[in-house]
């Protein structure tokens, strides 16, 4: 009995040291910010630190004890797991980028890449990966750098010139403001959840981090396999109509705007689309039924317009069914030009989306629509 009250007590002591050995993590206490929140759960996505304890405090020598410091102690140095942006003369940006680094931008740059690599399986230095850093930097993270250092969207002096002014308060929606928010104890939890400062950010933490997560399952998942799709589409758009204006897809649900919009520029060797490389239709089917109906979707003149490129024809717009192929058979005949298949569906009223219930219909259509 007494040998395995021995062991017991072993094992127990063996255990602690375990989990109070991975490094510990540092952060400054008091009102949290979304960076910092970020930060921390970002460190403990890796092995290295998916362990790691976390001490609060704005005390030097407490801070001196932890292996990794994000937010506070004033100093920047990767050598010595220092990552703080608060001091006068930091300037540190992204790679090709003008924001200043928050302590998310910071744990971000040096660790993205593996925290990318371990999700996806692949080298640190495959392109994949180099893609998916690039894209989460500039889809997630740049904001939370932005916000926490002050740097609006647009230019303000810019913004006030033109005398633009916002519609409605947005501010309250962000993903920043709510963590904001998650400062004070929560109503919504359950009776007996703690509610002292360090359990609120820790919430915080998991809460911006699942958002993290999301949006880089997204991108390798369901963005990454998607420039494929649409490179290959792209490249072979003139052999679908010779003005190489229609890109037709073999799915639907792929996320093709913005790998489009790179294509293009890619293929005009410069920032600036050429008008000549610029496609004005994306053809796709609804479904993976091989009866599935077809859309003509409008290509927007950049990735964040309403404004199409090449609206369907305005007299198409708002009809439906017989009564658009009706429409398109009268405007056929006047013209002199070839008919539209029977079977279309529907044109939106803002003309910039359309169905058939063929693909050689819904191209039929797009075809037209150049004219």
């Amino acid at each position: 009995m007494l040998r395995w009250r021995r062991f017991f007590t072993m094992a127990e002591t063996a255990a602690k040291k375990v989990k109070t050995s991975s490094p510990l993590i540092g952060t400054h206490n008091g009102h949290f910010h979304a960076d910092e929140a970020l930060a921390v759960y970002l460190l403990r996505l890796l092995p290295t630190y998916s362990s790691s304890p976390l001490l609060r405090t704005r005390d030097p020598a407490q801070l001196a004890t932890c292996h990794t410091v994000v937010d506070v102690g004033g100093e920047y140095d990767a050598a010595s797991n220092r990552y703080d942006h608060h001091q006068r003369t930091f300037a540190t940006t992204f790679p090709n980028h003008n924001t200043k680094l928050s302590s998310a931008g910071l744990v971000y740059m040096h660790f993205g890449r593996a925290i990318i690599a371990q999700h996806t399986s692949l080298p640190l230095d495959h392109e994949d990966v180099t893609l998916l850093y690039e894209k989460l930097y500039t889809d997630f993270i740049e904001a939370i750098d932005a916000n926490d250092n002050g740097i609006s969207a647009y230019d303000p002096a810019a913004v006030s010139a033109a005398n633009i002014q916002k519609r409605f308060k947005d501010g309250g929606i962000t993903i920043t403001s709510v963590v904001g928010d998650m400062n004070n104890p929560d109503p919504t939890c359950p009776p007996g959840e703690p509610q002292d400062e360090d359990s609120l950010f820790a919430r915080a933490s998991t809460f911006i981090g699942n958002v993290f997560a999301r949006k880089l399952h997204h991108a390798a998942s369901s963005w990454l396999p998607a420039r494929t799709t649409v490179g290959a589409a792209y490249r072979s758009r003139r052999d679908v109509h010779p003005s190489g204006r229609i890109i037709v897809l073999p799915q639907g649900g792929v996320p093709w705007k913005e790998h489009l919009y790179n294509f293009e520029k890619e293929a005009s060797g410069s920032e600036e689309t050429s008008p000549d490389e610029e496609a004005y239709y994306v053809l796709y089917p609804e479904s993976a039924a091989e009866d599935s109906k077809w859309r003509v979707q409008c290509v927007s003149v950049n990735e964040g317009s309403f404004v199409s490129r090449k609206p369907l024809p305005e007299a198409w717009r708002g009809v439906r069914d017989a009564d658009l192929d009706g429409v398109m058979a009268a405007e056929a005949e006047k013209s002199g030009k070839p008919k539209v298949p029977e079977g279309a569906v529907f044109v939106h009223a803002s003309g910039f989306i359309g169905g058939h219930q063929t693909k050689e219909g819904a191209l039929a259509m797009a075809i037209r629509g150049l004219d």
